[in-house]
């Protein structure tokens, strides 16, 4: 095999591997920022299994709190309540993640 026989075989390999480090570069300067919602002002507070791959959890999301019913299929509104009306507003009461029974509770009392 020759110089040039070889030269031919790198050359393509060589371009390919240059056009998708451009196209990387591209997508990185040019890619979806993603939600402006940050973070801090969305908060899981508890989840609870019903069934396998069925869920209820409990959502701080701002000054809102949702109850959600989760499924493999889809994502269900069952109930809205501001933060304020259930004593959610100082996340120190749920830094260890509280029971969901207890946050139940506490939604049902309203």
């Amino acid at each position: 095999m020759s110089f040039f026989e070889i030269l031919k075989l790198v050359f393509p390999l060589f371009l390919i591997v240059l056009m998708l480090y451009g196209v990387l570069l591209f997508v990185k300067k040019y890619q979806f920022k993603g939600s402006k919602l940050s973070t801090e002002n969305l908060r899981i507070i508890t989840t609870l299994m019903l069934m396998p791959k069925k869920y209820l959890s409990v959502v701080k999301v701002n000054d809102k709190v949702l109850i959600l019913g989760l499924s493999e299929q889809n994502i269900t509104l069952l109930k809205e309540m501001s933060a304020e009306e259930l004593n959610l507003t100082d996340d120190s009461n749920f830094q260890n993640n509280p029971n969901f029974l207890e946050v139940f509770k506490k939604m049902i009392r309203q």
